[in-house]
């Protein structure tokens, strides 16, 4: 509830759809930093789940921006709010992941990769320069990887390669389209890609993917799959 003597004023917002694995809490606590909001976001098993305390009409600018603003591949069923007394917080955070009895939420289909990505693969001067499975908050695989909710790294095929320095470092950053990209890797902590004949022997070759298009163009059938 508003504090009239302060101006101040916190809000519990549920929010439920596909809002995991799409950029959602990235996207939360940009919005919030802009609104000169504190507070923090999660993951639920069932959604995303924000407090956001601040001046009364930045946070009703911000929960008006939600629907607005949303991440692309995000679609928002409901967004379900209640005030709160004000906590005289001092930052927005992302906060660990909550898991409840009751699993309802959505997960994001695999998305196919965007410009961005398209880009940096194709840039020799890039560290993901032919990497096939880069990916970002805006694409990349999701539903194929995941285990259980909510979507965490940890809770996806994802979870036996532990990020490099470098992925960490963009993983962390705010101002990085990578920011909290779960399945966030490169060439020297992420998958790697493998040829096999049909006995499930290793075939010998430089570049398994070159060595994939000079099979197909024989006439050879190619079965292929992915990280999940």
């Amino acid at each position: 509830m508003p504090n009239h003597l302060t101006g101040q004023a916190r809000v519990k917002a549920i929010i439920s759809g596909v809002v995991q694995g799409v950029g959602f809490r990235p996207f939360i606590y940009q919005l919030a930093h802009r609104h000169r909001l504190v507070g923090y976001v999660t993951n639920t098993s069932t959604g995303v789940e924000i407090e956001v305390e601040g001046r009364e009409e930045d946070v009703h600018a911000f929960l008006k921006a939600i629907p607005e603003e949303r991440p692309p591949l995000a679609l928002i069923s409901s967004i379900k709010t209640h005030p709160l007394t004000p906590l005289g917080e001092e930052a927005f955070l992302i906060k660990k992941s909550q898991v409840y009895a009751h699993r309802s939420t959505l997960i994001s289909p695999d998305v196919c990769i965007c410009e961005d990505c398209l880009r940096e693969v194709f840039d020799p001067n890039d560290r993901r320069h032919r990497y096939p499975f880069i990916n970002c908050t805006n694409c990349g695989p999701r539903y194929t990887i995941i285990d259980d909710i909510p979507y965490d790294r940890p809770n996806t095929s994802m979870r036996k390669f532990p990020m490099c320095k470098e992925c960490g470092s963009e993983y962390n950053d705010p101002r990085d389209r990578r920011f909290h990209a779960q399945p966030n890797a490169c060439f020297q902590c992420g998958p790697e890609v493998f040829l096999y004949d049909k006995e499930k022997k290793p075939v010998l070759c430089n570049d398994p993917i070159l060595e994939t298009i000079k099979l197909l163009e024989k006439g050879f059938i190619v079965a292929i799959k992915g990280l999940g």
